[in-house]
């Protein structure tokens, strides 16, 4: 009986992984691939799910900071993502400065980048973040700005 669960454990992983890499944009992985569930994946930078994770990445970074201005994801350089318990996103993230002061904003989506020289900065980021879609909860053990 154990045995039969493991291996059906062990096929519902991987279906779930192929599954996801079929539909979330994951690239550069081998139909034959020696990947195994549980590994991380490139995945597409442009996918959904990716660019949602980089913004929340983004908002633990506005949270962290005493920056008067918002900052803005602006490119995503790399994006790795990790079937665990959810959805682990490893995101190598450009963010920039906008023109929306904290106090006055709460969407980022209507903030255009700082246009005055002098008020331009741009960080690159390393996130983290783990989300599990039936619990609608999300974790960003690791937000790395420089």
């Amino acid at each position: 009986m154990a045995v039969n669960f493991a291996c059906s454990f062990t096929a519902l992983c991987c279906l779930a992984l192929w599954s996801f890499t079929r539909t979330s944009g994951v690239t550069n992985v081998p139909p034959h691939s020696t990947i195994r569930p549980g590994s991380p994946v490139p995945v597409n930078t442009n996918s959904p799910g990716v660019r949602k994770a980089a913004r929340f990445g983004v908002y633990r970074y506005n949270n962290s900071s005493n920056d008067l201005f918002l900052f803005k994801e602006s490119q995503i350089k790399k994006a790795m993502v990790q079937i665990v318990r959810g959805l682990k996103y490893m995101l190598h993230v450009e963010i920039k400065r906008t023109m929306c002061e904290k106090r006055d904003h709460s969407s980022l989506d209507s903030c255009h980048f700082q246009r005055n020289k002098s008020l331009q900065r741009t960080l690159r980021c390393y996130f983290e973040v783990w989300i599990t879609p039936w619990t609608h909860k999300v974790h960003i053990p690791v937000a790395h700005c420089h």
